[in-house]
């Protein structure tokens, strides 16, 4: 599902942010990516959806090449991809079922299936009663169901998640993380970059540990194991 031979990524001021990463994650798997600020796991997530491209080495997502594929070829592969953001990054004049219908226009869905496709997935993630509401009338951990769903509207193969929960409290980041959980018992794979270390503790899913740009610890049903 992804994979990642010796990558590296070195920033135009010559930090190394990623140093020799190798990695495969396989199709259902739920990842979490820890680490101490500044270790990399924003730039690994970003490499994953093509936000960055590697300095060295390849990244293969559902078997295409993302560094060599053409421009016009990357929303192919976006379109397999969900991306959740800490800061929800809604389009804040557009209403609920405009924001997730978006996601659907982006890749020319017709308009007979964003009809029945976005009021589904706003079922799924709890909000059927939010459609005409706008971001700035919904709660933190509503907009992020919102971003959830507009990030499973399209029925990706793989969600990913750069700190989902970093703006709620904690009963509302269970909440996000339990549909996360519904997700994947769906199939879907999940990777998530978080410093949540009871999520991780408790959840104990697979976790791939970056510190100073380097894969240090990779651990089924692994553990958080650094201070916040």
């Amino acid at each position: 599902m992804i994979e990642m031979f010796d990558v590296w990524k070195t920033y135009p001021n010559g930090v190394n942010a990623l140093q020799g990463i190798n990695i495969k994650i396989n199709r259902s798997e739920f990842v979490y990516v820890v680490g101490p600020s500044g270790a990399g796991k924003s730039t690994f997530i970003k490499l994953m959806y093509r936000e960055e491209k590697p300095t060295k080495g390849e990244i293969f997502i559902n078997g295409f090449n993302v560094d060599r594929i053409k421009e016009r070829q990357i929303p192919m592969i976006r379109r397999n991809i969900g991306v959740v953001f800490q800061d929800y990054r809604l389009l804040p004049n557009l209403t609920v079922y405009e924001n997730v219908a978006f996601a659907m226009e982006v890749i020319e869905a017709s308009k007979s299936k964003i009809r029945k496709r976005v009021p589904e997935v706003l079922e799924l993630v709890g909000l059927p009663d939010k459609l005409k509401a706008f971001p700035n009338q919904l709660s933190g951990g509503e907009q992020q169901r919102v971003a959830l769903a507009r990030a499973l509207v399209n029925n990706p193969s793989i969600i990913i998640a750069d700190e989902p929960t970093g703006n709620l409290d904690p009963d509302t980041s269970w909440e996000i993380m339990d549909l996360f959980e519904k997700i994947n018992f769906s199939g879907t794979t999940v990777v998530m970059a978080t410093h949540n270390r009871e999520i991780v503790n408790q959840m104990r899913k697979r976790v791939i540990a970056i510190e100073n740009g380097q894969v240090v610890r990779d651990q089924q049903r692994g553990e958080y194991g650094y201070e916040n």
